[in-house]
């Protein structure tokens, strides 16, 4: 029988082949395979080149076991299914987070954590199956963020409610001053009796822009009490304006603390006759797909909300490659767009 000589396959390409063609040490290869910061931009452009050159791919079951990481990280989301998927302000978040993770070895693990599973949601990350959490729309009752917080580490979109007493990492907007902003702008153009939709009160954003809407109107003397609550999505924001205008039917401006709660404003504007921005102008807040999709254009604050995800996530990998530098808060800021509706 004739035997079969098979070519012998070249070598794996290894961490110390990498570090001899880029000309450093295998250390320094190692942390710029695993999203390390500590390094120079000269040093990380001839390791990549040289991953590049010699088709290194890492063995993430190796490094698993050797850095007891699992390489992936988990986006927590404590709100239910049709909240997270119909609000762009959640889309916009991910396309961030999964910009940064691109470019690291780590992949993201989505836990929608409606009411009912959050002990169930607490006990998969607690059992070693991601290295580190990432939570936005956290709630003031969400007790088991502040257990997660113990067991890895954890980066908010959003400032928590407890965030001095937990010593949190978040990244956030100046969500009062979007909302002087916003309010200012119904003041500018005549408005003399302004209301306000809120987001949830029992979340900082939602507290910080009503503050913002209430502070602003007390600086000029004009009344700050036309205000309803709603929960950040269009159908409660559309009752809570019926129940506005029962109350207050002479209000010609409304500030609405998210874009997808004045589409929801608009269409009870519509149903009672009245015009946009002649009779009632309305200012938003995010400036999301929301903010044009509908026939009148928004003027609304602007917030970098994919670059808060993508900031979110790459002060993640840091706290994970053991960076101590990292800052606990990262405020970005906020603009007025201008649009149709005010």
């Amino acid at each position: 029988m004739t035997s079969i000589v098979r070519p012998a396959r070249p070598p794996q390409p290894t961490l110390e082949m990498v570090a001899e063609v880029a000309g450093v040490s295998r250390a320094t290869v190692s942390r710029v395979v695993n999203g390390s910061t500590k390094v120079s931009p000269e040093i990380l452009a001839s390791v990549t080149t040289a991953i590049k050159e010699l088709n290194y791919v890492p063995n993430r079951a190796a490094r698993s076991l050797a850095s007891r990481q699992t390489q992936a990280v988990a986006l927590v989301v404590p709100e239910d299914l049709t909240r997270f998927f119909g609000d762009p302000y959640f889309a916009a978040i991910v396309q961030g987070i999964t910009r940064r993770l691109e470019q690291s070895d780590f992949t993201l693990n989505l836990m929608v954590a409606s009411s009912d599973p959050r002990h169930k949601t607490l006990r998969y990350l607690r059992s070693g199956n991601v290295d580190g959490a990432l939570i936005v729309s956290h709630h003031a009752g969400d007790e088991f963020v502040a257990e997660l917080e113990t067991s890895m580490p954890v980066v908010f979109g959003g400032r928590p409610s407890n965030a001095d007493d937990l010593g949190a990492y978040f990244v956030d907007v100046d969500n009062e001053a979007g909302a002087v902003t916003g309010t200012q702008r119904l003041i500018d153009i005549g408005r003399r009796r302004i209301g306000s939709i809120t987001g949830p009160i029992d979340m900082p954003a939602g507290i910080d822009r009503l503050s913002g809407f209430v502070r602003t109107l007390e600086r000029v003397e004009m009344p700050a009490d036309a205000v309803e609550h709603a929960d950040f999505t269009a159908s409660g924001a559309a009752a809570a304006t019926r129940r506005l205008l029962g109350r207050c039917p002479e209000v010609d401006g409304i500030f609405v603390a998210s874009d997808l709660m004045a589409t929801g404003a608009l269409d009870v504007l519509r149903e009672y006759g009245r015009s946009v921005p002649g009779d009632v102008a309305i200012v938003g807040y995010d400036d999301s797909p929301a903010a044009t999709s509908g026939p009148i254009p928004l003027t609304t604050v602007s917030q970098p909300s994919e670059e808060m995800g993508y900031a979110m996530a790459d002060i993640l990998l840091r706290l994970l490659a053991g960076d101590e530098k990292v800052p606990h808060r990262t405020i970005m800021p906020t603009r007025l767009v201008l649009r149709d509706s005010a």
